[in-house]
């Protein structure tokens, strides 16, 4: 009917018609070549940065040096390792020309080191790079680590609030003196280089980095990115550029990172070039004219292309249109993400614009490929000097030439040097303009501190809560206040205040709702993650350490409730803030818990809350760019404000929306909800909170397989058969994937020998998991085994109600690696049993 009615249309419709019929068909039929073409960068229509000038004396001594250099020393030059998988006679050996030191490499058993042994290797590397044997001239080494609020793998370094709280100071000028102080510190352990500033703009804060991004607003991203740089390095052309206290910094990720699909981390950013140009390169503009002197390369994707191979974008638009004439260095192995790389070969990234392989584990194989490849003409030699000079470029600058040993150079090694009180004083001020007062009704605040209090909450008394993830270890997880030695937690600073006043403070971490109390504060909130393991399907609060429903019965009881909620993002937190008469957006606030109590009680009467939202605050759990926020970006209050919050509606849009088994149960290092991990040693059932752990003689810790800590390694040290589960509470009907062939499939090696024997089950809320399937874990390397689910329910399992989807037990000496585990489709059509 349709066609006819057109048919009664003028001509020049049916032409028009035509037209784009014949328009449809060219695109439906276009080449690879032309598709490919649509999405080309074009570097004219990003900003033009004027390049900073270059130091002809600098210059002269790279075109000295260039010459001298072997090939196998520039090879040497543009990789990175990672001080957990080389030794001093190595970086000798190889000539690498940088060290980096992971969340949890510290030297020495933990994940974080004290002055004298981080300073200690410090030296070996150096000494060992300059040692001239065999070559006519030695460069020095670098070394880098990720002091991304604060130096906190360094034990009495301060820990600042997290970048989501810095944004919402917005101070430029304190965010420069925070740069300076985190840049003292590093030179006390001896560190030339951090990778900060972070210049992501997240725009879906599920993404588990988003307490590294200062705003969605990029104009408070682009107004910090120089301030950090002047902080780190100085100001570039004066006489405290790379002088004593100053470090390289490092402007990350390029680019997008903070745009990726539903905020998984290391995705893919399906966003126009304008939106890329000017969203998330806001920092950019700010940093490189101040004189970052290097870039790092995003592990994320942008419309289906990897960054770390994007010639476009690193060297075209980087390098060509903004100007930027330091190096380029790569994240944790993601030259291996590139199409056609893996973590040991990967011309195309240096190719694209890559002058440093950062690749921590996998550096040995990495410069024997590259070697390679330069010898072949895969990597030109113009492509392989023009990134030696560049390096060498930002080495001459930094002073590494001329410096000395770590240990000799100034303040080194002087740990009181670290936690001055004028540098606490920086970062206590930090907490107070970072706190943002979502709501105060009835003047709750300032609280009186000559009256009774009772603070209750696992936040309270935890700095290490407080403080997050990337602290003394890459997650943050499992410290206690013992290993914060210069700082303070939120309840001392509590205690302090109100000793101070003569009132009384009480302190229940459960809280005790029998306590009697002029007023309840309770900090609570998200326990500390990084990285791909805080990556969230929704922004539903969900409380953990502490039950919150307590904060109704004081409520009840008519007892002034005041929250403190820490948090690595905004979070829908609807019902919390209702049962709270003040809420308290305390993000992720650091070892300085003092200025938590500065506004809790206006310590000084010029103290009042200034912090305001750089992200908006979620409605509702259920992310939807089109709603409206419960609190607007800008918004925050101050004492005497007069806004009133009523009560919130308590429906998080995932009502209709039960969690449910995707057939992933272990991925990227974390359980998948509704899923979580047990160890059962007899009649002793534990579930899995932190690592490492154990229970009876199992041992469970972390290890690698695809990326950092994305696997498990599992010890059974005694005979006595512990076993681990993946599990959940509410039996998932598996029925349908048993009768459709699916396989349980999982990634695993051995560590100690070449053949490993374990036993896999699942069980059922109507058997227990006594029938297994043995399964041999053949060779050192990472393989893959797939088990048919048909094979479990022979064994008797019910799998209309699976409640542990993954039982693994072994015997005494076995030691293995799992990761990713899940359901997948039988790919031959050939039920096995035996995990082949």
């Amino acid at each position: 009917m349709r066609l006819i009615k057109f048919l009664t249309f003028p001509i020049a419709s049916i032409c028009i018609l035509f037209i784009l019929v014949l328009g449809c068909a060219e695109k439906k039929n276009a080449s690879p070549e032309e598709e490919k073409s649509a999405n080309l960068v074009n570097p004219k229509d990003w900003p033009s940065i004027k390049p900073l000038p270059l130091d002809p004396v600098i210059e002269a001594q790279i075109d000295d040096i260039l010459p001298k250099l072997t090939l196998e020393q520039k090879v040497g030059q543009v990789i990175q390792a990672d001080n957990g998988s080389i030794t001093p006679e190595e970086v000798k050996q190889y000539r690498l020309g940088a060290i980096l030191s992971g969340g949890n490499s510290a030297p020495g058993p933990l994940p974080y080191a004290d002055t004298k042994t981080w300073l200690e290797k410090a030296d070996e590397y150096y000494n060992a790079s300059i040692d001239e044997e065999g070559v006519e001239i030695a460069i020095p080494c670098i070394w880098g680590i990720d002091a991304v609020h604060g130096h906190a793998n360094l034990t009495g370094a301060i820990v600042f609030p997290h970048n989501i709280g810095l944004g919402a100071m917005n101070n430029p000028d304190l965010i420069e003196q925070i740069a300076s102080v985190t840049a003292h510190e590093l030179t006390v352990s001896g560190h030339d280089w951090t990778f900060a500033p972070t210049l992501a703009v997240p725009q879906d804060i599920r993404w588990g980095r988003s307490y590294e991004g200062f705003s969605e607003d990029p104009k408070i991203v682009k107004s910090y990115g120089n301030r950090i740089v002047y902080g780190l390095q100085g100001h570039f052309g004066e006489e405290d550029f790379m002088g004593d206290g100053r470090v390289i910094s490092s402007a990350k990720h390029f680019l997008a990172d903070g745009a990726t699909e539903k905020g998984v981390d290391q995705g893919d950013a399906l966003i126009s070039e304008k939106e890329l140009r000017d969203v998330h390169a806001a920092g950019y503009y700010s940093a490189i004219p101040a004189g970052v002197q290097t870039v790092m390369a995003s592990f994320s994707s942008w419309q289906g292309r990897k960054l770390h191979g994007d010639k476009e974008l690193l060297t075209d638009v980087l390098k060509g249109q903004l100007g930027f004439n330091g190096f380029v260095v790569g994240d944790w192995n993601g030259h291996g993400q590139v199409p056609g790389c893996t973590n040991t070969d990967c011309p195309q990234s240096l190719n694209a614009g890559l002058d440093m392989y950062m690749a921590p584990d996998s550096w040995k194989g990495l410069y024997e490929s590259t070697l390679k490849h330069v010898k072949s003409g895969t990597i030109p030699m113009s492509r392989l000097d023009d990134a030696v000079r560049r390096i060498l470029r930002v080495k001459i600058a930094s002073g590494i030439f001329t410096k000395g040993a770590p240990s000799t150079r100034k303040n080194a090694g002087d740990e009181s040097l670290l936690g001055l009180p004028k540098n606490r004083a920086i970062a206590r001020q930090a907490v107070r303009e970072s706190m943002v007062l979502l709501k105060n009704n009835d003047g709750t605040l300032p609280i009186n501190p000559k009256k009774t209090i009772l603070v209750i909450g696992d936040g309270a008394e935890s700095i290490s809560k407080a403080c997050g993830g990337w602290t003394l270890s890459w997650q943050g997880t499992g410290h206690t206040n013992d290993e914060f030695p210069n700082g303070i937690s939120i309840l001392d600073g509590i205690k302090e205040a109100v000793a101070a006043a003569g009132g009384k403070v009480m302190y229940s971490a459960s809280g005790d709702t029998s306590v009697a109390a002029d007023v309840v504060i309770a900090v609570y909130g998200e326990d500390p993650y990084a990285e791909f393991q805080g990556d969230r399907e929704n922004l539903d609060f969900a409380p953990n350490g502490f039950d919150v429903s307590k904060l109704a019965e004081f409520k009840n009881k008519g007892i002034p409730v005041v929250s403190v909620f820490l948090s690595g993002r905004p979070l829908w937190s609807n019902p919390e803030i209702n049962q709270s008469d003040a809420f308290i957006a305390a993000w992720l606030p650091g070892s300085e818990g003092g200025g938590i109590s500065d506004l809790l009680f206006q310590r000084d009467p010029a103290f009042d809350f200034t912090g305001r939202l750089s992200f908006s605050w979620p409605a509702s759990a259920v992310v939807d760019k089109a709603a409206e926020p419960l609190f607007k970006l800008g918004y925050g209050l101050s004492y005497n404000s007069a806004e009133t919050v009523g009560l919130l509606p308590e429906n998080s849009g995932l009502e209709n929306n039960e969690v449910k088994s995707t057939g992933e149960f272990f991925n990227k290092g974390v359980p998948v909800a509704p899923w979580g991990l047990w160890l059962n040693s007899g009649d002793l059932v534990k579930q899995i909170a932190s690592f490492p752990t154990s229970v009876g003689g199992l041992l469970i810790s972390k290890t690698d397989h695809l990326a950092q800590e994305d696997a498990l390694r599992i010890n059974w040290t005694k005979a006595d058969r512990d076993e681990m589960r993946i599990s959940t509470a509410s039996p998932s009907n598996m029925s349908r994937e048993s009768n459709g062939a699916m396989e349980l499939t999982f990634s695993a090696k051995s560590f100690k020998v070449d053949e490993a024997v374990v036993q896999i089950g699942m069980c059922s809320a109507d058997s227990s998991c006594d029938q297994t399937l043995t399964i041999n874990i053949t060779g050192n390397d990472w393989q893959e085994y797939r088990i048919s689910l048909s094979c479990f329910e022979k064994l008797g399992v019910d799998m209309t109600k699976v409640t542990s989807a993954f039982m693994i037990t072994a015997g005494e000496g076995i030691d293995i690696g799992i990761s990713n585990i899940r359901l997948e489709s039988d790919i031959d059509a050939k039920p096995g049993c035996d995990g082949k």
